[in-house]
């Protein structure tokens, strides 16, 4: 029996043939670090609410919006919320764990809002969804849907094209995605040509004689 096809989702592991890296697993040790225009602190809800080009660092990850809401449970997990300025998107970026001499990597998501879950490790987007990986500074892959969930652990996504008949999100319900072929570091170089004997100066115009 054929599998049944979930219309407008995408799953992609390892973010299209990058499963050696994975996101920088240092950054869930790294203190939470927010810079915003205004703070309100609810102590008995252990919720933290910031207001005014609010920008959230922790280790490499970097989180931009207008308004974000952070909470810690119990066991020390950390989650935010994030919401853009109307008109515009939140910014995410964060670097890949990569090994060896490989060129930096970095992951790089816009939406309006987004949502860092630090217990699943998980970043989700919601409505204008776009994520991008950078190697080094090119533009390798980009996604597009309404929700895209990243596993930061995994490396793995999945995208959600959301309804066709969205008209205010501007997209059309279908999930657009352009990959860029990860080059193979142990192919064989290219043949270096044949060389081809010199040619010899004839001393005759008709050439060598018979």
């Amino acid at each position: 029996m054929k599998s049944p096809i979930i219309p407008y989702t995408l799953l992609l592991a390892a973010l299209l043939q990058g499963g050696a890296a994975l996101a920088e697993q240092a950054d869930r040790q790294k203190p939470m670090n927010v810079e915003s225009d205004t703070l309100r602190y609810d102590d008995a809800k252990q919720i933290s609410v910031f207001t005014g080009k609010v920008v959230l660092t922790k280790g490499t990850m970097l989180i931009r919006g207008a308004r974000m809401d952070v909470r810690q449970d119990n066991d020390g997990n950390q989650f935010g919320v994030v919401i853009a300025e109307p008109g515009k998107l939140a910014f995410f970026r964060q670097k890949r764990d990569t090994r060896g001499d490989t060129p930096d990597e970095f992951m790089e998501g816009e939406a309006e809002l987004i949502e860092y879950d630090g217990k699943a490790d998980t970043v989700t987007f919601t409505r204008r969804s776009i994520l991008r990986r950078y190697v080094g500074s090119t533009l390798n892959d980009e996604i597009t849907g309404q929700v895209i969930v990243y596993n930061n652990t995994t490396s793995v996504m999945t995208v959600d094209g959301g309804s066709a008949t969205a008209g205010d999100s501007g997209r059309s319900g279908r999930v657009r995605a352009v990959l860029t072929p990860r080059k193979d570091d142990g192919a064989a170089a290219p043949k270096a040509p044949t060389p081809t004997a010199p040619l010899r100066k004839s001393q005759t115009l008709g050439g060598d004689k018979k």
